[in-house]
């Protein structure tokens, strides 16, 4: 029996999350024909915070054109920071971020997508996948071909691993365990949403109030939290939670930028791409504006006739998110390696203005190359009040070189 001849489409976007389905709107928006292919069928569990910053929500006003919607986004305006246990200074009181359950919200940007005119094909699980004829087979049998493959599908990319060989570097991919725990009435917009920067190495523990629940979770770079089990069960009793939530896994690009996202007709985004803030954990306002910026190559590359003019086109419109995570990796250690702590704690919890910058960076409203001006001009005064204080037994250096062992999702 021959196989079925190919559906042939403008953009097939393997992925319906926010990098995938704001590609498929913006694609389909503008006339392409386009699939939107997900393992999942919607609505479907999302293991995310889901803290929906002020960058993330001009980002969705841009692209899908219309403000958030109230009843699936919670505006919360305080923040509150602790490292080993102690608050770093009182709560800041910020521009209005919000919580979001990605059960919902990611179901919203899917239906957005199908509605602009993308063809639905989530719930169906690609079966095989060949780059080079421009061709996939779902489990159902049915084939789709393009004329530009986005692979928006995760950490875990079956596009980035058909391009590279695997989707991630085993010793830089960061692991996260999160539980959603019931809350017994809605907290209010006061509840402070809660960073721990000691929950894990090079990573942190997190606290987002919601309506329904509170998202309690510990992430940090696998490799070097083999015990995350045990840390996340440290966390719960931490913030005295007794709910008994099911606990789940799953890994974080953590940064790791891929170089070109993408080869030949076949590009990445979102987290398949790297394009997660190794520092503020940051992943939804990139996912969607890469996957817009994916679509927008796209549409021009084959208004010119040329399906292969799209990756160079996309390259360079991801120029500032790849610029602003290279900036954050260079910052990363000062925050999160043993051997800066007490810098870090002097520093930060001292300071109101590198908080409030903080903060206003995870909103949207500064840019890193700021953050790390800061920082350089403060440092000289932050190392002289950090040496004033016994720090105990100075700690070991960071190993250059992860153990190979690895949590599994």
């Amino acid at each position: 029996m021959m196989d079925p001849a190919p559906r042939i489409f403008d953009l097939v976007v393997i992925g319906a999350g926010p990098a995938g389905a704001s590609a498929a709107f913006t694609a389909a928006r503008a006339g392409l024909s386009v699939a939107l292919v997900d393992k999942a069928a919607f609505p479907r569990a999302k293991l995310c915070g889901g803290l929906f910053s002020g960058r993330a929500r001009k980002v969705f006003e841009s692209v899908f054109d219309r403000p958030l919607d109230p009843a699936l986004f919670d505006e919360r305006t305080r923040f509150a920071f602790y490292l080993d246990g102690a608050r770093l200074g009182p709560e800041e009181v910020i521009s209005p971020m919000h919580v979001t359950m990605r059960w919902d919200m990611d179901n919203l940007l899917k239906t957005m997508a199908c509605e602009a005119g993308a063809t639905d094909f989530t719930g169906h699980r690609v079966a095989s996948l060949d780059l080079e004829s421009r061709r996939l087979t779902l489990a159902s049998g049915a084939a789709l071909g393009w004329s530009v493959l986005l692979g928006a599908d995760g950490v875990q990319s079956i596009v980035a691993k058909a391009l590279f060989g695997r989707a991630f570097d085993p010793d830089r991919v960061g692991f996260a365990l999160e539980v959603e725990a019931p809350n017994s009435a809605d907290p209010g917009p006061l509840a402070p949403i809660r960073i721990d920067f000691d929950a894990a190495r090079w990573g942190y523990g997190w606290s987002f109030p919601k309506r329904h629940t509170t998202t309690v979770g510990v992430g940090g770079v696998a490799a070097l939290n083999r015990d995350m089990s045990e840390k996340i069960a440290r966390y719960q009793e931490l913030l005295g939670d007794a709910s008994g939530a099911r606990v789940k896994g799953h890994f974080l690009p953590s940064g790791e930028d891929k170089g070109t996202p993408g080869r030949g007709t076949t590009l990445l985004a979102g987290d398949a791409a790297g394009y997660l803030d190794p520092i503020t954990g940051e992943g939804i306002a990139y996912a969607m504006q890469s996957g817009h910026a994916a679509a927008c190559a796209v549409r021009d590359a084959l208004a010119a006739g040329d399906a292969a003019r799209a990756l160079p086109a996309y390259t360079r419109a991801v120029r500032p998110i790849r610029r602003s995570l290279r900036l954050a990796g260079w910052l990363r250690p000062l925050i999160f390696s043993e051997r800066f702590r007490p810098v870090f704690r002097r520093g930060f919890g001292h300071s109101r203005v590198l908080k409030a910058e903080f903060l206003r960076l995870l909103n949207g409203e500064v840019e890193y190359p700021r953050i790390l001006t800061l920082t350089l001009r403060r440092l000289p005064l932050i190392l002289m009040r950090a040496m004033r204080v016994p720090s105990g037994k100075p700690p070991h250096p960071e190993r250059s070189t992860p153990p190979d062992r690895r949590p599994s999702a």
